[in-house]
């Protein structure tokens, strides 16, 4: 499981994920909400630990800002605060759990079980589109009969396309958002898996297609 965790004390940031990777959760460390808020934008993550109280955004701003986009990964907030408007601030935000600090490591951990346990329960395992259906606990692309498991990087781009089908995504977004925030590679190699997609497509019968709009990006859309 990989969690971003946001905390500007440099030893409580320290100290937490010491004791989440002890228990084997990936952890990003990232110690201001702006930091926050692109991280949490441009990578994948199981579920999002936000400190309230960060310079330049506040918890409550990158929050509000990640649902306000569609983000439904779950959000575990942590505060020195512990009156009851606050906390009815932060869920009323969209938070999935509240945590006043200082808190116990355990408690922390069970928070963040019981997080990803009701992600789980409701994250569908399929996602549709047209006659074409992606299964995202096994990468298996599938349309009628027909079917193939995805390699890595093919499964990401396209189910960043099912997940906005009907949106026009641009390269550079494609190309943050698959390949990492920090890549090296150049927008060529997002034309190149595109490629690939429209290939699995074709052999798989479906009638689905990666539409390109000239100065814009591309867009999934289901066939008639």
């Amino acid at each position: 499981m990989k969690l971003l965790y946001a905390e500007d004390e440099p030893a409580m940031s320290e100290a937490v994920v010491d004791i989440l990777s002890y228990h084997n959760y990936t952890v990003d460390a990232v110690y201001d909400g702006r930091e926050a808020l692109d991280y949490a934008r441009n990578e994948q993550y199981d579920g999002i630990i936000l400190d309230v109280m960060m310079p330049k955004l506040s918890g409550l701003e990158v929050l509000r800002e990640l649902r306000q986009s569609g983000c439904r990964t779950p959000v575990l907030l942590l505060t020195a605060k512990s009156e009851v408007e606050d906390r009815i601030e932060g869920l009323d935000a969209g938070a999935d759990d509240y945590l006043p600090k200082p808190f116990a490591m355990g408690e922390l951990l069970a928070r963040v079980r019981a997080m990803l346990r009701r992600r789980e329960e409701f994250t569908p395992n399929l996602i549709r589109c047209g006659d074409l259906q992606l299964n995202q606990q096994n990468a298996e692309l599938s349309c009628g009969g027909n079917s193939v498991v995805l390699p890595k990087l093919e499964y990401k781009l396209m189910e960043l396309l099912m997940l906005n089908q009907g949106i026009c995504l641009s390269t550079e977004d494609m190309l943050v958002k698959v390949w990492g925030y920090e890549t090296e590679s150049d927008i060529g190699v997002v034309w190149v898996y595109l490629s690939y997609l429209r290939k699995r497509l074709s052999a798989l019968g479906s009638t689905v297609e990666i539409k390109a709009r000239r100065g814009v990006g591309y867009t999934l859309e289901a066939g008639k």
